[in-house]
């Protein structure tokens, strides 16, 4: 890749100025914005299209309907493509030689969904596309018959699984190149493209040996996540890991009566809590020994970039119903910047109506870390056992057998589940600075940088192997209800997005 000198914020909306300054007869973003007024109907229809081909990760019938069917957009396109088999789902990968490149770009995004329940859904199926006039939980009415639409108004959404996550996205993508053939405009970069079947696992990793060639680049675009909350063009340098962890603790072998036995059998459900509380202090701070260890003061150019991330801490807190943060040290930005402890579910006995008066036999936790790039799953995972040993619980790693129950008074089941590390690309780095200059230059306006975002990204065994500095470019709206039921994409984001991906091809 040529060496280039880095941008500063100043040069770069120097030139975004001069992009769009009077006398040119017409700059990219007007012919960009005219084609895709011009085209809102097959933009859709395209990515309706892909929606209704259901995408869960353990449907390997449809996941390879869904590989199939990219393929053949991509070739549309005048890709080479190919489907890649791994030992998970596969990979659709394509490629597009441009004369004069000055770089090669990976793309990245995965065409998996999570499952859907159409219970929880507000349409009769996840995989069939509404259309509403805006947000579901606004009361927003369905649009019957959009599909006939020529224009969409920006603040409409389409409804359905993997809308925003991640199919949107790739037929942003798809929709950019079509933009730029029909305006004239070169793509300044060969492009190669990589569609996971399982966003970002293992077998991504696992294929580099038999498809390394096909995968080299100077820079890899990730496309995935959402733009900052204020809806203004958003790069991301990192993302973090994960790491999941379930708890049970156990009593009784079964359940027994409280009023004959409490205070003398030993409730799990109480030890269990006592644990938990034990690795988190009332203030937000995790209690782990070394939870904290690597993590540095920012450089204060990096600072400075959490510093101007224009966050909104009293509409959060309007929006998800709370009163405070948990760590009132810390905004937003700053507590991305740490890893997380986080109790995602509990369960023991019964609640509700069908509750006993019992001391149940168990308690157990699911428990996931959220890692960054200072703190390995490994070394994280030695020192969760340690705290838990130190806490005085036996570590068990299946059901205990009787003659263990009966020796050790504290037991309990640690089982990891899988993780993945978290990554960054320094913002200050040559490519970052390159594609910041190129969306600034392109929508006319500096766009919000984010060190690391909260989403995992389960793509960094890749990054590191492959040796390539990975950058996000998110396109979707903040409130898309990602991977849970009523997933959806604002349109107006949809076609933002489209010039946002094409500032990209044309750095």
């Amino acid at each position: 890749m040529t060496a280039r000198r880095p941008l500063g914020v100043g040069l770069s909306l120097i030139l975004a100025a001069a992009w769009l300054a009077p006398g040119r007869a017409q700059d990219p973003r007007t012919s960009l914005d005219a084609y895709v007024a011009s085209h809102q109907r097959a933009i859709v229809s395209e990515l309706v299209e892909l929606l209704s081909v259901p995408n869960v990760t353990a449907d390997t019938e449809n996941i390879r309907r869904n590989a199939m069917l990219l393929r053949e957009m991509l070739r549309r396109r005048s890709f080479s493509s190919e489907i890649l088999e791994t030992d998970g789902n596969p990979l659709v990968w394509g490629e597009l030689k441009v004369p004069g490149a000055r770089r090669t770009l990976l793309i990245w995004a995965h065409y998996n969904g999570q499952p859907a329940d159409p219970k929880g859904w507000k349409q009769a199926n996840p995989f069939v596309a509404v259309l509403r006039a805006g947000r579901l939980e606004d009361g927003a009415k369905e649009i019957p018959g959009f599909r006939n639409l020529a224009k969409f108004d920006p603040d409409a959404r389409l409804y359905a699984r993997s809308a925003a996550d991640d199919k949107g996205p790739i037929v942003g993508l798809l929709a950019a190149i079509d933009a730029l053939k029909a305006t004239g405009l070169a793509l300044s970069s060969n492009l190669r493209v990589v569609l996971d079947g399982e966003a970002g696992s293992p077998s991504l990793a696992a294929a580099i040996p038999r498809y390394r060639d096909r995968l080299a680049a100077d820079v890899m675009i990730l496309l995935e996540g959402p733009v900052h909350q204020s809806g203004r063009p958003t790069i991301a340098f990192g993302a973090r890991g994960f790491l999941d962890m379930d708890l049970t603790v156990y009593g009784p072998k079964v359940g027994v009566n409280s009023g004959n036995f409490g205070n003398w059998v030993p409730n799990p459900a109480l030890g269990l809590a006592h644990l938990l509380a034990s690795m988190k202090d009332e203030t937000g701070q995790v209690l782990v020994k070394g939870f904290y260890d690597g993590i540095d003061p920012l450089p204060p150019q990096e600072q400075a970039l959490l510093d101007a991330v224009p966050d909104d801490p009293a509409s959060l807190r309007r929006l998800f119903f709370i009163a405070a943060p948990e760590r009132s040290d810390l905004s937003l930005q700053q507590a991305l910047q740490l890893p997380a402890l986080n109790i995602r579910g509990l369960s023991s006995a019964v609640v509700g109506p069908d509750a006993r008066t019992i001391i149940p036999d168990r308690a157990i936790a699911f428990v996931d870390i959220r890692l960054v790039k200072e703190t390995p799953s490994r070394a994280i995972t030695e020192k969760l056992l340690a705290h838990i040993r130190a806490q005085g619980f036996h570590v068990v790693e299946s059901e205990p057998d009787d003659e263990t129950r009966i020796r050790y008074p504290r037991i309990v089941k640690v089982i990891f589940r899988g993780g993945a590390e978290g990554f960054r690309t320094s913002p200050l780095a040559p490519e970052s600075q390159l594609v910041t200059e190129a969306v600034a230059r392109m929508l006319g306006e500096r766009p919000i940088l984010i060190r690391t975002m909260g989403q995992r990204i389960n793509i960094a065994q890749f990054i590191e192997v492959m040796g390539i500095p990975a950058i996000t470019l998110p396109t979707v709206n903040f409130d898309n209800n990602q991977t849970a039921e009523n997933e959806n994409l604002r349109l107006g984001h949809l076609f933002t997005g489209i010039i946002t991906i094409a500032a990209v091809l044309t750095m």
